[in-house]
């Protein structure tokens, strides 16, 4: 049975994690055919955790793959749909980012993409908390 509909849910996929959320939009196809899927991933965004995260000031460490990342286009940056993000992250304030990597972050930048090892050596980096 054909489950298609001119009518579609927008989700956008979040450029961190990777995961499609709603945005609450409806796509319409102008001409009545019935060629959209339930939900459509129409672009990238933040998912709600996440954009939490960014306005509270905080920059994501992404890690990827770069074995199974597709090859960074020129200026050596990783398009979202290229990465291959392994799951591991972690986030930091601005004013530590720009401290820690010696390089200012855009303030509308959300995330980073970082290879493996990154992170452990910020873990690394920290002192365990006394009790």
């Amino acid at each position: 049975m054909n489950e298609k509909s001119h009518v579609s849910l927008e989700q956008h996929v979040c450029l961190i994690c990777g995961v499609a959320f709603d945005t609450g939009n409806i796509l319409l196809d102008k001409r009545l055919r019935a060629s959209m899927e339930r939900h459509t991933a129409a672009g990238w965004g933040l998912c709600p955790e996440h954009q939490k995260l960014s306005d509270g000031g905080f920059v994501a460490l992404v890690e990827c793959d770069p074995q199974r990342s597709g090859s960074p286009a020129g200026g050596g940056r990783l398009k979202p749909e290229q990465a291959y993000r392994t799951g591991r992250l972690a986030h930091l304030k601005r004013d530590v980012f720009a401290e820690v990597f010696n390089v200012p972050i855009a303030a509308n930048q959300p995330c980073v993409f970082v290879e493996p090892g990154v992170i452990e050596q910020l873990q690394s980096m920290v002192s365990p908390a006394t009790n």
